[in-house]
């Protein structure tokens, strides 16, 4: 009688304790996760997988939990080097009078380079594997996310001003669908549309961004009802309110992947879950910038797919998503005066499945499936701070930390193996984060 050979795999990450998110809010205790070709191959019992899998290389992680790579749905990643440069100031006030005119010095492809380098530093040391991107130079976001083997849907900006990156409307969707093409068939780089807000596009870009959206299949992600001035300066110069005005340009549909919505009635929630919108909620930055309170377990009770994200470091000031789930879950339960609101699981969900569904990616990314891209991140719950483990959903919620990262893997590559970050010069990085701190102050 002749045994059955194991089975040739790349990896096996065994763990104490994996979260997949899907089944939802399911603990697998003492699991191994196949990886193979990047991608998830099965979740089993540890025991057996051993019996069942040769692989290349074994991690194990006795004290971890295993949870999928953590996906970041709103960020302007290279504002990362603004990181303080204008606190504590209203929204308008902090854009016009501060971030814009910093802006219009620093704008450059080199800018956004050594920006999002940081940021990936430093989301990768927080468990976030992808992010969906905001900002100008798409093409100098889109190659660095390349050369890092970093996640992202990279956003096609598009606004009425002029900047370093374009002069014209005309000049901004051209060269919008010239770095689009580039990156059509990208594993891991995605495009969006990335109009600015309804108070910077006019009707016609709009218009054309609607019907390239519908064209090319490719979400639309912009800042909506952010403030209530906005609201109201929505209401003098068009009649109406900005969701309104954008559902009268076709926009309200599933490609929308609307951000902040902190000022919503009923009608306005209730279209937006019939019309399949994800919301991005950006809880520190609205607290911060006293932007108002996004009425979120409202939404996730009306069936709208709501997603968390933490804006730029310039406004919340860090791309912490342990941080942004601990605060969307206690100011869901006081909003809405209800502590039962936005439970530990769904506010994980909503920093992983519900994430990756916002910006299409859900069949790929977001929870731990076998298909699924191996995009992974392991969090030690050992330190002094998360014991006693009772639940783990919970400890990572509301006790856990991004220092608590042990190790991340995009596609099935390591990114962060025992806190170290792979194939990034953090020395680099400090040197360059400082010449630029020296650049923005002049």
């Amino acid at each position: 009688m002749s045994s059955i050979e194991p089975i040739p795999v790349d990896s096996v990450i065994e763990a104490r304790w994996v979260v997949p998110v899907e089944p939802h809010g399911v603990v697998l205790e003492r699991q191994a996760v196949v990886v193979d070709g990047g991608r998830v191959r099965e979740v089993l019992d540890i025991i057996e997988a051993r019996r069942k899998y040769a692989a290349r290389t074994t991690r194990v992680l006795d004290e971890h939990v295993l949870i999928p790579g953590l996906v970041n749905a709103h960020t302007h990643n290279p504002m990362t080097l603004m990181r303080g440069i204008a606190d504590d100031l209203p929204l308008m006030t902090w854009l016009r009078e501060h971030i814009w005119p910093a802006e219009a010095r620093a704008m450059s492809a080199e800018f956004v380079h050594d920006g999002v380098e940081l940021a990936i530093a430093e989301m990768l040391r927080g468990g976030t594997t992808c992010c969906n991107e905001n900002y100008f130079f798409p093409d100098a976001q889109a190659a660095t996310y390349r050369r890092h083997g970093f996640r992202a849907m990279v956003g096609l900006p598009i606004i009425e001003f002029p900047s370093a990156w374009a002069r014209t409307r005309e000049e901004y969707f051209d060269k919008a669908l010239a770095v689009r093409d580039e990156y059509r068939d990208d594993a891991l780089v995605g495009m969006a549309f990335a109009p600015h807000a309804p108070y910077t596009v006019g009707n016609e870009s709009f218009e054309r961004v609607r019907m390239l959206s519908d064209q090319l299949d490719l979400p639309v992600h912009v800042h909506v009802h952010e403030t209530a001035q906005e609201v109201e300066d929505s209401r003098r110069e068009h009649g109406v309110r900005p969701l309104a005005r954008l559902q009268g340009l076709g926009l309200v549909n599933d490609h929308l992947i609307a951000v902040h919505m902190t000022q919503l009635d009923e009608h306005e929630i209730r279209l937006c879950a019939e019309a399949g919108v994800s919301v991005v909620h950006c809880p520190e930055s609205n607290l911060k910038l006293a932007s108002g309170f996004c009425p979120a377990e409202t939404l996730r009770r009306a069936g709208v797919n709501v997603a968390l994200g933490t804006d730029g470091c310039a406004s919340n000031n860090d791309l912490d998503m342990f941080g942004e789930m601990r605060t969307a879950a206690l100011l869901a339960k006081g909003v809405s005066g209800d502590a039962s609101a936005f439970d530990a699981a769904f506010t994980l969900r909503a920093a992983t499945l519900n994430a990756a569904k916002a910006l299409g990616w859900a069949d790929r990314i977001g929870s731990i499936e076998p298909g699924k891209a191996a995009d992974l991140a392991a969090v030690r719950l050992d330190a002094l701070e998360t014991l006693p483990v009772f639940n783990v959903i919970s400890q990572l919620v509301y006790a856990g930390g991004r220092q608590q990262v042990s190790d991340v893997w995009i596609a099935g590559v390591p990114k962060l193996v025992d806190g170290a970050l792979v194939g990034m010069d953090t020395a680099a990085l400090r040197a360059k984060a400082r010449e630029w701190g020296e650049r923005l102050r002049g």
